[in-house]
């Protein structure tokens, strides 16, 4: 090949120029696939993807992190929030940097989110043999860390010779790209092959646009989905995340404002009709609304959009229990059309939706099932109203009356955004989505520590959005660290942090299981061992503040309101600290949840938690 035709880089200049060269494109729209990458250097990355980024720092944007696990879920929810169209990538140090990664691979994986991961590793020359933080395996001398990645990976590749990248570039790009396939990409760097120079073909640094397919319903399996709908008295849709991945929602909607068929949402689904459509029945499962569980036990056909069937979502196999109920799932993955035995639409969401409303013309569910679910969300609607309704501005609010107060303050284009602890449950029951992006739940891995980062993500892909962190003390502490890189970034993230002393939903899982709340609370441990003291004496508050953020206190429920409309009004990162006032949760399980119980106890509490276990574990169905 001619020199002119090629360019002298190293590994790892040649990477970043070819991720600024790569786009996503699909209804015409064109995007930046790799929009920034989110790095802490060391040893293993700094002289080679460092270097790198440094030299091409005006066309790839660096971020700046604290925390690798972190930086991957801030990849995350720009991910998310850019409906899987564009991504990020995230670069650390070979040893722990890299390990760190593990989690928020394994989160963007489990919730099919790109995110390009690239750790450094050992020398592929072994010329340095063992070097700092290297794994020695007595058997296996190009085992690593870094193989850790590879079961929460969708692709993964070591790059032992410059001229590998070539290739395995393309297919990691790909697997990003893919709505079908994609989710954490990893490619590990041996810190010597980053720093190797090689004549690259001029070809590698082209710009580059990855369609992002639609594919049609096969005409078969349109017809029988068009039979089941058309036979079925009680059908009900399950909207899962890929309504939105899919931008279906329109779609979605045309649907049911012709057929009728009411919708149910998953976590990552929850906004995929707004939230006062007269067909949104809200969450559905083991944290899903009354309405919505009562018509999922007798629905006929459950139609699945877009979603995985997690036990949360199946109330572990106990929620869908008409005899004779079927399911017709629409997914663009056939892994996760199968499920439950159904019959399936392998397609795009949109795609299928809009096909499907075609040849159902004509077709609408019975008046008698229209007035009984409208019905019942008046019922539901009443049942929120009072949760979040606070009778005295002076007291010390509940947690729902918290998501109450920010009820009131958000507006349409807000995005709230929350992952673990007691939160998610009162969320998908009572939160009213009023636009597609605004519900922001991780919940197929439910990661503590998500939140703060995600949001930074998310305020990456959204700037001049308001975009709310909600978080409870038990998270907050697992990884309040990207506070200091939202100030350093100048991205205006609010925080809204919610102190209840303790593992709230853990604690009452405790409880009802048998475990009798025991390591839940963050109390002064006693002399029998237990932790029954007084709270510990620690201020978030203050620690939020001494990380950066400006911080507004609020004791009562007045106060509280004050200081969530100044956060929503501010430009610099802003915390909201309130302290709750019990119940954590004040609306019980709709929906079953299978934890298994101690089958053998001499303590009261586990052989009487065994006893209603076992009474829930007569109703789980397979469905074959």
């Amino acid at each position: 090949m001619s020199a002119a035709a090629t360019r002298r880089l190293t590994t790892a200049q040649a990477l970043v120029r070819f991720l600024a060269a790569q786009y996503t494109e699909r209804d015409g729209v064109r995007r930046r696939l790799i929009t920034g990458t989110w790095g802490i250097f060391g040893h293993g990355n700094v002289a080679g993807l460092g270097q790198a980024l440094v030299e091409y720092r005006e066309a790839m944007p660096y971020h700046q992190g604290r925390n690798e696990q972190a930086m991957v879920h801030a990849a995350v929810g720009h991910a998310r929030q850019t409906n899987r169209l564009s991504a990020q990538a995230v670069t650390t140090s070979i040893g722990p940097g890299a390990t760190n990664l593990v989690t928020g691979a394994a989160l963007a994986t489990i919730n099919r989110l790109p995110a390009l991961l690239l750790p450094g590793d050992y020398f592929a020359s072994h010329a340095a043999d063992p070097l700092l933080q290297q794994l020695e395996h007595p058997v296996e001398a190009d085992a690593s860390v870094n193989d850790a990645l590879r079961p929460v990976s969708r692709y993964f590749d070591r790059i032992t010779r410059p001229e590998a990248l070539l290739a395995s570039a393309l297919k990691a790009v790909r697997v990003l790209a893919d709505p079908a396939e994609t989710g954490a990409v990893t490619l590990a760097l041996p810190q010597d092959v980053q720093a190797e120079a090689y004549d690259w073909p001029e070809e590698f640094f082209a710009d580059r646009v990855w369609r992002v397919r639609r594919p049609a319903p096969d005409p078969a399996e349109l017809a029988d989905a068009v039979r089941a709908v058309r036979a079925a008295a009680r059908p009900l849709v399950v909207a899962g995340g890929g309504v939105h991945h899919s931008e279906a929602e329109d779609a979605l909607r045309a649907l049911v404002d012709a057929t009728g068929i009411p919708v149910a949402s998953t976590q990552a689904g929850k906004g995929a009709l707004r939230h006062d459509h007269p067909a949104d029945l809200g969450g559905i499962g083991h944290t899903g609304t009354a309405v919505s569980d009562e018509l999922a036990r007798t629905a006929d056909l459950v139609i699945g959009v877009g979603t995985r069937y997690t036990d949360f979502t199946t109330a572990s196999g106990t929620l869908f229990q008409h005899p004779g109920v079927r399911f017709l799932n629409l997914n663009i993955t056939a892994f996760d059309a199968h499920k439950l035995a159904a019959g399936t639409l392998v397609c795009d969401a949109r795609a299928g939706l809009t096909a499907l409303a075609e040849a159902l013309s004509g077709h609408r569910v019975d008046a008698a099932y229209e007035s009984e679910y409208r019905a019942g969300r008046v019922r539901w609607e009443e049942s929120v109203e009072a949760a979040f309704r606070a009778d005295d501005d002076g007291a010390v609010p509940t947690q729902t009356q918290v998501l109450g107060a920010l009820d009131a303050v958000v507006g349409d284009e807000d995005v709230v955004i929350n992952a673990a602890g007691s939160l998610p449950g009162d969320l998908h029951k009572l939160w009213r989505a009023r636009s597609p992006r605004q519900y922001h739940l991780e919940y197929g891995y439910s990661c503590m520590g998500y939140e703060i980062p995600a949001a930074l993500g998310v305020q990456q892909a959204a700037p001049g959005v308001p975009v709310w962190a909600l978080v409870g003390d038990g998270t907050y502490l697992m990884n309040p660290t990207e506070i200091v890189t939202a100030v350093q970034e100048n991205l205006p993230v609010k925080l809204v942090l919610v102190q209840n002393h303790g593992y709230a939903s853990i604690g009452g899982l405790s409880e009802s299981v048998g475990a009798e709340r025991f390591g839940t609370d963050y109390r002064h441990r006693v002399a029998d061992g237990s932790f029954t003291g007084a709270p510990l004496p620690v201020d978030l508050a203050a620690n939020a503040a001494s990380l950066g953020m400006d911080v507004l206190r609020a004791k009562t429920v007045r106060e509280l309101r004050e200081a969530l409309a100044t956060a929503r009004a501010a430009t610099r990162p802003t915390c909201v600290y309130v302290e709750t006032a019990p119940p954590s949760a004040a609306l019980p399980a709709e929906a079953w949840w299978d934890v298994p119980v101690a089958e053998v106890s001499a303590r009261e509490a586990a052989t009487d938690a065994r006893k209603a276990y076992e009474r829930a574990l007569a109703d789980r169905r397979h469905h074959l």
